[in-house]
């Protein structure tokens, strides 16, 4: 566990790793905190009908260890085991029972269509699914194209949970190593065919360290965690559940029927959140919202997957009542830098410090680190416990995803960013998203900030528009508030907001106002759907 020394340095300096050469995330997450916290929750389940249900740490090791021993007769150690199911209890216990077998756990999200899980179950080969009767239905229509699914198992049903209740309470963990792979969790799939990150059974200590540094030395007393994230992506399941568990931290869970801001302080409101991690696009919408400053009970809130403003931040200061902690991370390598206000005060525009046990670099163009302010490829040391194994049946691209610098091995994570004065790293973009404009580079984020502080807009996507003289332009994509039309005046004042406060070569020379932003299920717009439609309007003259 991270230990507050007092700044980020001395933090740092604090830090050692202690993985073991063997251990087991199913055992850590149930075994290990059932232990010394038996009785108390471990998941309190809000559903959507508003039915409330609880586990305790020690019946969820319990059941834990039935559905291992139901697994263990349908399948091998290494088999793919896949998970489609909602936030709930049995997420965590089909996740705990999956890895307890030394089997591999496939989370699935349950608003992937039948193509999205057609690609993740054939790539995977998975053996069994784990589903409930809605997700049975649309396997049911690509079963036939999925040779190696032998078992699909609707875990509502009278004749699993009978077998399973049948089964003995307690069950010997697979005596897996620290590199055996665990969890096959496909990338979002923002710039190309999803890719399946397989990851080690210390990828769940990997984390820990960013999760603590997050949520401002997690856990404390009292602590009690949510997220709207599903636990099927990386930021709902390692950064939330699998963390909290393994801490002993009750977790809510919360399938609504539609997010919405309002219904989300009301969860946190009634069910006495303290930490919540919340995704930028989450966190947008309930700024919108009328509510009663400092209503909350929230000791810390993270949030990453996109820049955040410092218009958020200060919102978020103001609702919250605490200071919104930026993290970053990818599907490979996860929690890698992070804010942390117990430690220093937030700077805008700048993600955070190298999170403790992490060799996070800026890599130039050139070869070679970048110095302090230029821009560059952020990359991560090897070896990392964070870092995933390998790309699933992809071994160009996890070839590719490397690079040997200076006599040191990185792994590369496409997105651009540079390491300003503070020692912190600021996020530019991802490369494909950087504007080339006569002779600037240029980071859509900042822009898509200002953009956000102007009244009339609700979503902003910025790309670049291929333009013959500058190479490109900025094309910023607008979906506006409720009661807000559009018009050129808008446009034009829109522009102007940006030239005024950035810079004027940063102005959006094009803005187009669109019904609804392209996102990715996890909440990120998609600026490649963006690129398309400018492609195509600067082809059309």
């Amino acid at each position: 566990m991270l230990t507050n020394q007092g700044s980020i340095a001395a933090t740092t300096a604090a830090f050692e790793w202690a993985v073991p050469t063997h251990c087991n995330i199913g055992v850590q997450i149930t075994d290990r905190p059932a232990a010394t916290h038996g009785a108390r929750t471990a998941i309190v389940d809000v559903g959507a009908d508003g039915r409330v249900r609880e586990i305790s740490f020690a019946a969820l090791a319990e059941r834990s260890n039935q559905w291992a021993h139901v697994l263990a007769g349908l399948t091998e150690a290494g088999d793919r085991v896949a998970v489609l199911l909602p936030q709930s209890i049995e997420v965590a216990i089909a996740h705990a029972a999956i890895l307890k077998g030394g089997r591999i756990s496939l989370p699935l999200f349950t608003l992937f269509g039948p193509d999205a899980l057609l690609h993740r179950l054939r790539d995977a080969g998975a053996r069994v699914l784990l589903t409930n009767a809605a997700g049975a239905a649309v396997v049911a229509g690509i079963r036939g194209d999925l040779p190696e699914l032998q078992h699909v198992i609707c875990v509502e049903e009278p004749e699993f949970t009978g077998r399973c209740a049948h089964q003995p309470r307690d069950f010997t963990g697979a005596e897996t190593r620290a590199d055996d792979p665990a969890i096959l969790i496909y990338t979002s799939g923002t710039t190309g065919h999803p890719k399946g990150a397989l990851h080690g059974h210390r990828v769940l200590l990997g984390h820990l360290p960013g999760v603590e540094m997050s949520h401002d030395f997690f856990p404390q007393e009292g602590d009690r965690i949510w997220t709207p994230a599903d636990w099927a992506w990386i930021g709902g399941l390692l950064d939330v559940l699998m963390p909290a568990l393994y801490h002993g931290v009750t977790v809510v869970a919360c399938r609504f029927r539609k997010f919405t801001a309002e219904a989300a302080f009301e969860l946190m409101r009634g069910q006495g959140v303290r930490n919540a991690f919340l995704p930028p696009t989450a966190l947008k919408l309930m700024r919108l919202a009328d509510v009663p400053e400092h209503a909350l009970a929230l000791r810390s809130v993270a949030s990453g997957g996109e820049p955040l403003g410092k218009g958020l931040i200060e919102w978020g200061q103001r609702a919250l009542g605490t200071t919104i902690n930026e993290f970053y991370g990818q599907t490979e390598c996860n929690m890698i830098v992070s804010s942390c206000a117990a430690l220093a005060p937030p700077e805008p525009g700048v993600m955070g410090f190298a999170v403790p046990g992490h060799g996070v670099e800026v890599l130039a163009d050139g070869g070679g680190v970048a110095p302090v302010g230029e821009m560059g490829e952020i990359a991560v040391a090897t070896p990392d416990p964070v870092m995933f194994l390998r790309y699933w049946n992809n071994p160009e691209a996890t070839e590719a995803k490397f690079r040997e610098v200076d006599g040191r091995r990185f792994l590369l994570t496409g997105d651009r960013g540079r390491r300003v004065e503070s020692g912190r790293i600021a996020f530019t973009g991802r490369e494909d998203d950087v504007i080339s404009s006569a002779g600037y580079r240029i980071g859509p984020g900042e822009i898509e900030d200002c953009l956000l502080t102007h009244p009339a807009v609700h979503l902003a996507g910025v790309v670049g528009m291929p333009d013959a003289l500058r190479g490109s332009v900025v094309a910023a994509y607008v979906q506006l508030g409720e009661g807000r039309d559009p018009s050129a005046g808008l446009a034009e004042e829109i522009a102007e907001h940006v030239r005024a406060r950035l810079a004027a070569y940063e102005a959006p020379r094009v803005v187009r106002f669109i019904e609804a932003m392209p996102m990715t299920t996890t909440g990120k717009i998609i600026r490649a759907d963006l690129r398309r439609m400018a492609q195509a309007e600067a082809e059309q003259g």
